[in-house]
């Protein structure tokens, strides 16, 4: 357990991160679960919609340190070409 106060200062801020942290993770799961759902549905005109509210969320995550820059893009990119795909088909 910390013990001099900027010990446990910095315990405080990490706690708090932490639970900001992961309200931003799930929310970002929630924009790609739309995307995969409606990619399952075989809706394109939905997918297109969800994917472009998604791919902001996604790389705010990245601007805020949640997910990897690359790993970021790495979704985005992939989510496009799966919706693009369903477009074309």
């Amino acid at each position: 357990m910390a013990n001099t106060p900027s010990s446990k200062k910095r315990a405080r801020q990490a706690e708090r991160r932490a639970k900001v942290n992961k309200a931003r993770k799930s929310r970002i799961r929630t924009f790609i679960r739309k995307v995969e759902e409606a990619l399952s549905a075989g809706n394109a005109e939905a997918a297109r919609e969800a994917l472009r509210a998604a791919q902001p969320e996604i790389m705010r995550g990245a601007t805020k340190g949640v997910l990897k820059k690359r790993t970021a893009s790495r979704k985005v990119s992939r989510l496009a070409q799966r919706v693009k795909a369903l477009a074309t088909a």
